[in-house]
């Protein structure tokens, strides 16, 4: 087994200020090209390294040195947006956030009543005048119903068009305000010119319903973004308002937020956990479904680890306080899901430079439409309308919201599986992968070593083997050691003082011990020494067939020689033959990646069907087997969960870490497996293959509108009203699409 060793190197070099990130939302983006106007906006700012603008989720993601909110807001103000700044872990932020957007859908919905009110007297005339019913509105009625559809519930349309033009933009808002407002000016002078006793063919119903139909399709829009975020807010929720706090013998109930670490916090049964802590007294079983997605409860006693947002299932638990606020895995649960869903995919980079062109391009075919068909027809009503329904059905809407709508319920629903996705690039590349490559300790077995022979050298007792070793190892942390002290301690037997302890990164440890130069590691240790393993190789060999581990013990110069070796044996994970199977369904390669000696390695790989194995692998090595792999012309995930993969897991296309395991892998990691388990990783690279195939759904359909549409309006096949019906249906369809993830499971 592999032994690591952690090294500090310092050097002297010029400090450089630290990278800061600042998170801003982002108010009357409408679509892509809006997108791109921010984004624009924030490069250009001084010390900006990084700029991404969500439109589903309606924030900014800064990345610079010397950076700060207030020059960032300046910056996206005099776009003709407005920002503000995100405040993180505020008491209830995120439930005033959702009522704010809960109101805001309100009025947007009161104002689409009255559009359509307004609107209805229009289009009964016209649907009237195709049946041979003439129960149209009068010239001036129309324009009275028109006007306030017009400048007043469609005022959003030119304030934000007004403010694209200053910026030297185009967007959405753009192409409305001009159809529109050809449609309703057009209207207006055939009403003002026409002769007395003569009743001129009006507009208004288009640019009245066009608005109507936008609006509608804008607060459906919002009403189905709303629901992509449900995640969040489920996540949200698991927190408690209040905790019961025990001080000085008093149980009172406090607000979570004046919960401090070191709290006695009281739980009773059937009430959720308020903080991260400890058991301190009490047995019982908890529910930690919403965060790892492990159905069953889980068995608490004293000094078991408990999370916040988990379920009390029965027994009365006093918790001592280790986190709160923003330091519980809840917060940074729910920090990890809100930065994927605004982060932004490589493919939706391709949508945005699309989209910066989109505008100009069809403001162009619009106007070559309109003099095109004024010039073969000589009609000018018809060129007008023409041009109109052009300009209406090219909205891009639905290109800026196909992507990140698809994102944030992919992400919402792994994360309710205890699957979490750290950003969109991790998501879009898990669906090409090709290989998955294992750690073996930690991730496919339990991590838990024990020794399972001990077997000296015929100079050796028993005894004083298992002594030496033990007190070689008294100051190492490692998963073997640990094995061994256990042993010493069950077997009574006393450690001595161990001086000059060395680690030897992928290797083993060496020290002094009563006055004996040892080496405790690997057959490669011993042959780096000089060191051959005698009559005792045939039974080392046995055990290691078999899938033990064999660390050998030696004493060097003046009386250099082995004194025996210490087997550890391992649990295979429960899930870890599912895990591989499952990617064996799919097509996809395991590997597996550990520093275990080869028989070892292959015992495992056997039992669990593994394809490959790379054994006896340094920890600085992992990263090779990962880049060797890639060299094949594979697309590798490696899964891992200690501080030597972390290497691996970020020269991986997709890094996938246990939260069982360290800080650093999680921190490397593009995914986290909330529950440890391994038949997680299938689960993991298919809802980034059912996301994928959204985004790619989302897009086809949202270019197939534009490319099918723009042409039948050139034609004149496609009436204003319909160009509009049309437009509002992209968006809401490629939203509605990517909502059907909602339901996806592993």
């Amino acid at each position: 087994m592999a032994y690591a060793a952690a090294e500090a190197h310092t050097s002297e070099k010029p400090s450089t200020p630290d990278p800061v990130e600042i998170d801003l939302t982002i108010e009357g983006m409408t679509c892509a090209s809006c997108v791109g106007r921010v984004e624009k906006a924030l490069r250009r700012v001084s010390g900006v390294t990084e700029a991404s603008v969500n439109l589903a989720t309606e924030r900014a993601h800064v990345v610079g040195t010397g950076i700060d909110q207030g020059t960032l807001i300046a910056a996206v103000d005099r776009t003709g947006f407005h920002a503000s700044p995100i405040v993180a872990d505020e008491a209830g932020a995120g439930h005033k956030a959702a009522d704010a957007a809960r109101e805001r859908r309100r009025h947007d919905l009161i104002r689409v009543l009255i559009a359509a009110a307004l609107s209805l007297p229009l289009v009964g005339g016209m649907i009237g005048d195709l049946v041979g019913l003439d129960i149209m509105v009068p010239g001036w009625a129309q324009f009275a119903l028109a006007t306030p559809v017009q400048f007043w519930l469609g005022w959003r349309f030119y304030v934000a068009a007004f403010k694209a033009v200053r910026a030297g933009a185009g967007n959405m808002d753009l192409l409305v305000a001009i159809g529109t407002s050809a449609a309703w000016g057009l209207s207006t002078y055939l009403l003002l010119t026409a002769h007395a006793g003569h009743a001129p063919h009006l507009y208004y119903e288009a640019s009245a319903v066009l608005i109507t139909f936008i609006l509608l399709g804008k607060w459906l829009e919002s009403r189905a973004k709303g629901q992509t975020a449900a995640a969040i807010r489920a996540l949200m929720d698991l927190r408690p308002d209040t905790a019961r706090v025990r001080r000085d013998g008093v149980e009172r109930e406090v607000a979570v937020e004046r919960v401090r670490v070191g709290d006695i916090v009281m739980i009773r049964p059937g009430e959720r956990v308020p903080v991260d802590g400890r058991v301190a007294e009490g047995e019982g079983s908890v529910d930690e479904s919403m965060l790892t997605g492990e159905s069953l409860p889980v068995e608490k006693a004293p000094g078991a680890a408990v999370t916040g947002g988990s379920i009390n299932v029965d027994g009365l638990l006093a918790v001592e306080t280790l986190a709160v606020g923003s330091e519980t895995t809840l917060a940074r649960i729910v920090r990890m899901v809100e930065g994927a869903q605004a982060s932004k995919a490589p493919i939706q980079r391709v949508v945005d430079k699309v989209s910066a062109v989109f505008v100009p391009v069809v403001l162009v075919i619009a106007a070559v439409t309109f003099v095109a068909w004024w010039a073969v027809g000589g009609d000018l009503e018809h060129a007008i309308l023409t041009a109109v329904s052009v300009l209406v059905i090219a909205c891009p809407c639905a290109l800026g919201l196909a992507t990140p709508t698809a994102i944030m319920v992919g992400t919402g629903a792994a994360a309710r599986h205890g699957i979490l996705i750290k950003d969109a690039e991790a998501l879009e590349r898990a669906h090409a992968v090709t290989v998955v490559a294992f750690d073996k300790t930690g991730t496919l077995t339990e991590g838990r070593p024990r020794v399972t022979d001990l077997v000296p050298s015929a100079s050796m007792d028993r005894s004083v083997l298992l002594r030496l070793a033990a007190s070689l190892q008294h100051g190492s942390e490692h998963p073997l050691a640990r094995a061994v002290r256990d042993l010493a301690e069950a077997e009574a037997v006393g450690a001595v003082p161990v001086t000059g302890f060395k680690a030897l990164a992928g290797r083993g440890v060496s020290g002094m011990v009563e006055s004996r130069a040892l080496l405790l590691g690997t057959r490669r240790l011993l042959a780096e020494n000089g060191l051959a393993p005698g009559d005792l190789e045939g039974a080392a060999d046995g055990l290691e067939a078999s899938g033990r581990t064999v660390s050998w013990l030696a004493q060097m110069a003046p009386d250099a020689r082995v004194l025996g070796f210490v087997a550890f044996g391992d649990t295979v994970k429960q899930g870890a033959g599912e895990a591989a199977a499952a990617l064996r369904a799919r097509g996809i390669e395991t590997v597996m990646v550990t520093g275990d000696g080869s028989g070892a390695a292959n015992a495992v790989a056997r039992e669990l069907g593994i394809d490959r194995v790379f054994a006896e692998v340094l920890p600085g090595d992992k990263a090779e087997v990962v880049a060797r792999l890639k060299a094949e012309g594979k697309t590798v995930a490696m899964v891992g969960d200690g501080v030597n993969d972390a290497p691996a897991l970020a020269a991986a296309d997709v890094g996938i870490a246990m939260a069982t395991g360290t800080d650093v892998a999680m921190h490397t990691a593009g995914i986290t497996l909330m529950r440890g388990d391994p038949a997680l990783v299938a689960g993991s690279l298919d809802v980034s293959r059912r996301t994928y195939a959204k985004i790619r759904q989302g897009l086809f359909w949202a270019f197939a509108y534009n490319v099918i549409g723009i042409p039948l309006a050139a034609l004149g096949y496609l009436s204003p009203i319909l160009a509009g019906a049309a437009m509002a249906l992209s968006s809401v369809s490629v939203v509605a699409n990517a909502l059907t993830l909602r339901g996806w499971k592993p």
